[in-house]
């Protein structure tokens, strides 16, 4: 049987080792999860800009740069080429000449997402080569429409001197033939 005294050294002991494991969870909290003011990362004053360039779709012959990594089994024999997916690494150019200046290249994939018409998931990044840019990086995630005459897919994010990076791209198609796709873009993005 505890005595009064025993009684109470007991309940203020476990009243500090409660307190202190609160503690100890509230400060991993503070570890996991803290506010943090923008201008400690070095971000300044946001900014919009506007990038203009060409994507060059190869999809055949011995410099492709698109390449199909999978299929469903029904791809071949539907309309849309549904489940294809094609993995690509492709050019991006400052005039719709191939062999125009690069300025970067889009890596990444799409896949052929719908079974009523050619409408692709877009899935990749624009790294870029040249100028202020090289080394920085733009991710878009979205639908393409090939068919429409602009498409606009959202960009989600970016590094180096995208980071925090968002907006969209527009799409346009310039010219396509069966081996060679160029696709005119305008990116406008908000970063720091």
């Amino acid at each position: 049987m505890l005595t009064k005294q025993s009684y109470i050294f007991f309940l203020i002991l476990f009243t500090i080792i409660s307190f202190s494991a609160l503690a100890i969870a509230h400060q991993s909290d503070e570890v996991f999860s803290r506010y943090i003011s923008p201008s400690s990362l070095g971000l300044k004053r946001e900014k919009l800009s506007h990038l203009h360039f060409y994507f060059h779709d190869l999809v055949s012959g011995k410099n492709a740069t698109a390449v199909r990594v999978a299929e469903a089994p029904s791809t071949n024999s539907s309309s849309s080429s549904f489940g294809a997916v094609v993995m690509i690494d492709d050019p991006l150019t400052i005039k719709p000449d191939v062999n125009s200046k690069m300025v970067g290249r889009a890596q990444g994939i799409y896949a052929f997402a719908s079974q009523t018409d050619f409408s692709l998931l877009m899935v990749f990044n624009f790294v870029f080569t040249q100028g202020k840019y090289n080394g920085s990086t733009l991710s878009v995630l979205g639908r393409n429409k090939v068919v429409s005459t602009v498409r606009e897919m959202p960009i989600v994010g970016g590094s180096g001197l995208f980071r925090f990076a968002r907006g969209y791209a527009q799409a346009r198609p310039y010219s396509n033939s069966q081996a060679h796709t160029i696709v005119e873009y305008n990116v406008y993005v908000f970063h720091y």
